[in-house]
């Protein structure tokens, strides 16, 4: 298969990696980034090393010679990027990205499709995994999910190895909004981390997966969903890892230390928000990681406050 993969950041430089070993692969990178040239010129970001058949190019006409393209960049430039995409029926697109649009509250695939202003065979791949773990040689298990069987099938099947096995997911809804509340969820993680309060994660978990499980079911997703590969099987390297972004970033804000990487938790925290309020849909612990966040509330206060909540059943 030939396919293309726009973004060359962590993650869009190892899915760009590992399919090259089975794939006929371009990876475009944005020609005014600095970390453009390097990995031009070194053929590598510190993580990987690219082999030498791959093609790495900064022009986007060049990179979407292909039927199959995948984007992984940050989830607020995603309807920029679709609007100046050229139109080709024959072409199919897979979303490899965790977040919400923070200003609208909506989907991934619902942004593309808007920006890119036509219908058009779409795709999400999720699941959890470290780009640091998979070229150690250590395997994981993802999700692709589309509203055409026919397109998520064909990409499991093209996609999978003995790294990645890839499950058939069956609720777009419940995957993209489970991806992306996870970030929020990691982030709330990081803060107890810093706070000195790990032992509360495993109660984060239990209770972060109900509070989303309600939430997917409220936009018309299975709640199930909460407890498959993109939400629940995501925890550990979100919540755990010392790789993840969002935990770290969590850690990192509670103890007043500057954070410099992407953490897409930030911007799904806004999002969520949105989406509670106009749901009138409680989502205690998001709202938590809001308020501390954008309010400026006590981190100590309010992360203590989730769990001396009135006393109640779990289910």
């Amino acid at each position: 298969m030939k396919v293309s993969v726009l973004g060359a950041g962590r993650w869009g430089s190892f899915i760009a990696w590992y399919l090259s070993s089975f794939n006929e692969v371009t990876l475009w990178t944005r020609p005014e980034s600095e970390r453009s040239r390097e990995l031009i010129e070194s053929r590598g970001n510190g993580l990987l090393t690219f082999r030498d058949d791959m093609r790495i190019t900064t022009s986007l006409d060049e990179a979407l010679d292909t039927d199959t393209v995948i984007i992984s960049i940050s989830s607020q430039n995603l309807r920029e990027l679709a609007k100046s995409l050229p139109h080709d029926r024959q072409r199919r697109f897979v979303l490899c990205m965790k977040g919400l649009e923070h200003n609208t509250g909506k989907r991934l695939s619902e942004v593309f499709l808007e920006g890119y202003g036509e219908s058009v065979p779409l795709a999400v791949w999720l699941g959890p995994g470290h780009v640091q773990d998979f070229v150690s040689g250590i395997p994981n298990c993802m999700v692709i999910d589309s509203e055409s069987d026919t397109l998520k099938h064909e990409l499991c099947n093209a996609f999978s190895s003995r790294l990645i096995r890839f499950y058939y997911g069956t609720d777009l809804i419940g995957n993209e909004i489970g991806g992306a509340s996870k970030n929020v969820v990691g982030i709330a993680a990081g803060m107890l981390d810093g706070l000195g309060l790990s032992t509360l994660k495993g109660a984060l978990m239990a209770r972060g997966t109900r509070e989303i499980s309600r939430l997917i079911g409220r936009l018309g997703g299975d709640p199930t969903s909460a407890y498959g590969l993109c939400h629940l099987g995501d925890y550990e390297a979100t919540l755990f890892s010392s790789h993840s972004h969002n935990r770290a970033f969590g850690e990192a804000f509670v103890k007043g230390e500057t954070f410099d990487k992407l953490a897409e938790g930030v911007m799904t925290c806004k999002a969520l928000k949105r989406i509670s309020e106009e749901l009138c849909e409680e989502l205690p612990i998001c709202s938590a990681v809001y308020d501390v966040l954008f309010d400026r509330a006590d981190p100590q206060d309010t992360l203590n406050a989730l769990f001396t909540r009135a006393i109640k059943n779990e289910f």
